[in-house]
């Protein structure tokens, strides 16, 4: 998997990791059980400092996509994570859904949306 920071983006560094990290397991291109680089390589290789990569493994860690291990380092977790996961789903849909609203669309256009979105991670 390919990791692209974009340094001009209003997105801290931090988000766009766990973003790309998160689309990655999603899509199937980190699998469950395989180890992500080292919080220092990725950092070098990436050419950021490597406390932004430590808050993002440690962001992912807490909702239960990677779990850390002495031997391996960061893992694709095989779990499905904790319950707060649902809840932050919830919210992010509940905030998209208003602002599709605000901005007129229909809900047949949201839920197409949704769907297509939703599909195209695969």
């Amino acid at each position: 998997m390919i990791i692209q920071i974009d340094v001009q983006s209003p997105e801290p560094i931090y988000e766009q990791l766990r973003n790309q990290i998160v689309f990655g397991i999603a899509s199937g291109q980190l699998l469950p059980g395989e180890s992500i680089p080292p919080i220092r390589r990725l950092a070098a290789d990436l050419g950021i400092n490597l406390h932004t990569v430590n808050k993002a493994y440690t962001m992912l860690c807490v909702e239960g996509y990677l779990v850390m291990d002495r031997r391996k380092g960061a893992v694709v977790s095989v779990s499905d994570g904790n319950g707060d996961s649902e809840r932050k789903l919830t919210k992010a849909l509940t905030l998209s859904a208003a602002e599709a609203r605000c901005k007129g669309m229909e809900l047949d256009a949201f839920l197409s949306l949704c769907k297509l979105n939703y599909e195209k991670v695969k």
